[in-house]
């Protein structure tokens, strides 16, 4: 545990505490190792036991593993049939990626309102901004909390659209006894270094559609076959041939990135169960603190949350949210802000995009703040944190 400097009657941190922070151990520095004195770096036996692994996981028959969250969302989109002249709904309290794969592949995205308290997308926006032209659903489980899945999947039965599940933040969230990965017609999951596990970077889609399938293994390598079934030129001519049938992408992932994952799978479980443990200290003492608004959960969702989101309530605080931010820092304890809405951004305002489309995702922009949460974190940590909200707020309530 860190040693900490005692400045006026309270603990002062020699170094701060950040959002997010991956947690690599020597067994994961062997796999990866292993993998560097082997035969392959790429496309080999590692990857495909990571695919095995997360299908076997999430629930699924098929995985296929990318080289980051953004690929995995393109490949659905593709996946899909997304094309021009399609609009793609999804929410604007996101990273970009889950807008942007609807662009990439000459579709519109078109941004549903978030729920005031949850602060995930909200199925009746969703059902209000269904058109003729409306051809998917990309629907993010904000923070690792399971989006309305049932009511989702059957507002997309009823007009025909595809599901795709954003599960960026959210591997080993479980939906009604089920884990994330299956439950939609494509799940993405991302493993960058401040997810649940990490991979350096790295995502995967998950499907039990053997057509869906089929499309994301030819999106994902170049649309590029060695399967003689789906050849269509010249007859084959020997164990080298290869025919592409489609167009595709580079997005293949390494098997040093792949053996990476699969070691920190086996940590998963103890990752998920640290992360519960931080986010109900933080509500026990967050809900004691009536200038802090708490993200609700639904009792459906058994969720492993990848981000702790803080609301500031600032007509209760004399602060902005800027100077408690700043605040924060001073106090060693380094926050991040997730998410700006997707389409406040200067590419959406000149595609025409204007604010005010989603006013509960504006005004909850307006107040959030995610302190850290990593499984790294000692209970200190956690202490840490929770006194410096306490002590701000304290400081500048009204």
């Amino acid at each position: 545990m860190e040693k900490l400097a005692i400045e006026g009657g309270y603990p002062v941190r020699g170094s701060k505490l950040y959002y997010g922070r991956q947690w690599i151990n020597e067994d994961d520095i062997h796999a990866v190792d292993e993998v560097l004195r082997s035969d392959f770096l790429t496309c080999g036996p590692k990857v495909d036991e990571l695919e095995r692994t997360l299908a076997e996981f999430g629930g699924a028959r098929y995985a296929v593993v990318v080289n980051s969250d953004t690929s995995a969302l393109h490949c659905a989109c593709m996946a899909a049939g997304i094309g021009p002249g399609d609009e793609v709904i999804t929410t604007p309290i996101t990273f970009a990626a889950s807008a942007n794969c609807a662009l990439y592949c000459g579709a519109r995205p078109v941004f549903a309102d978030i729920d005031p308290r949850t602060y995930n997308i909200d199925p009746e926006s969703i059902r209000a901004h269904i058109t003729e032209h409306t051809k998917a659903v990309v629907a993010v489980d904000f923070t690792g909390q399971a989006v309305q899945i049932d009511e989702i999947r059957a507002i997309c039965k009823e007009h025909h659209l595809v599901f795709i599940e954003d599960a960026a933040h959210s591997i080993a969230t479980e939906y009604k006894g089920k884990r994330v990965g299956g439950l939609a017609d494509m799940t993405c999951f991302s493993f960058h270094p401040v997810k649940t596990i990490t991979g350096g970077e790295g995502g995967a889609i998950l499907t039990n559609d053997e057509k869906l399938y089929q499309k994301l293994v030819l999106a994902h390598s170049h649309g590029i076959t060695h399967d003689e079934s789906q050849m269509e030129g010249a007859p084959h001519e020997g164990p080298w041939y290869y025919e592409q049938i489609s167009i595709g992408y580079n997005y293949r992932m390494t098997d040093f990135q792949a053996a990476l994952i699969s070691s920190q799978m086996k940590r998963i479980g103890e990752f998920k169960k640290r992360r519960q443990e931080i986010v109900k200290a933080y509500n026990d003492a967050f809900n004691q603190i009536p200038e802090i608004i708490v993200q609700q959960e639904i009792p459906e969702s058994d969720t492993c949350r990848h981000l702790y989101v803080i609301q500031l309530d600032l007509k209760k605080l004399k602060c902005s949210r800027r100077e408690f931010f700043d605040a924060m820092s001073a106090e060693n304890v380094q926050c991040q802000i997730h998410y700006v809405p997707v389409y406040w951004f200067p590419y959406y305002e000149h595609l025409g995009y204007q604010k005010g489309l989603c006013p509960n995702a504006e005004a909850f922009y307006k107040g959030i703040m995610s302190v850290p949460l990593y499984p790294k974190m000692t209970d200190q940590d956690v202490h840490d944190v929770i006194h410096a909200v306490s002590k701000l707020v304290e400081n500048y309530r009204k």
